[in-house]
């Protein structure tokens, strides 16, 4: 792997990509009162939230970020999400996640949700690296890009002092 990043995505191309997709989410559930954003920690939480912050601008929708912890390293699913599943139940579900590599997150949230009844289940992410392993498709996606194997991409979002971006390295 280089030891050079090359940015992506600035601090600004990242809010608009954000505000596309909220835009976007609000014209899929135009007919809906509530949503539930899943954001997968850590990022994806973090986009969940701005997901919201935006949302919440620009339509009278009930929103609830849950957070979803999964084990990604696992051969099986491992999860927990800090709120009650039930409250879950017979509401829009959208999945949040920063980068999209080989789908196996996304399967494993995806995951979480299949043994209660939904309205219907959507899925966001900042990246599509189109490496998938795992049958997974996303709803939103605010960027696809083709990578190498080899290549990281790495996303920043409110870390500290680090500048908001999307790496590649």
């Amino acid at each position: 792997m280089s030891s050079k990043r090359l940015l992506i995505l600035d601090k600004h191309q990242i809010q608009q990509k954000i505000n596309r997709i909220a835009y976007q989410i609000l014209e899929d559930n135009f007919d809906e009162e509530e949503i539930v954003l899943a954001g997968v920690v850590a990022r994806g939480y973090r986009l969940a939230i701005r997901l919201e912050e935006v949302l919440s601008k620009i339509s009278k929708l009930k929103i609830t970020i849950v957070k979803l912890k999964l084990n990604k390293d696992s051969s099986k699913l491992e999860s927990s999400i800090d709120v009650p599943i039930k409250e879950c139940e017979n509401k829009v579900i959208i999945l949040v996640d920063d980068v999209l590599s080989s789908g196996r997150t996304l399967a494993y949230g995806l995951g979480v949700f299949l043994n209660i009844p939904l309205k219907k289940l959507r899925s966001v992410v900042l990246i599509d690296r189109s490496h998938k392993n795992f049958p997974v498709a996303t709803d939103f996606v605010g960027l696809e890009l083709s990578t190498v194997l080899k290549e990281h991409v790495s996303v920043v979002l409110d870390e500290g002092t680090k500048e908001d971006g999307v790496y590649l390295s």
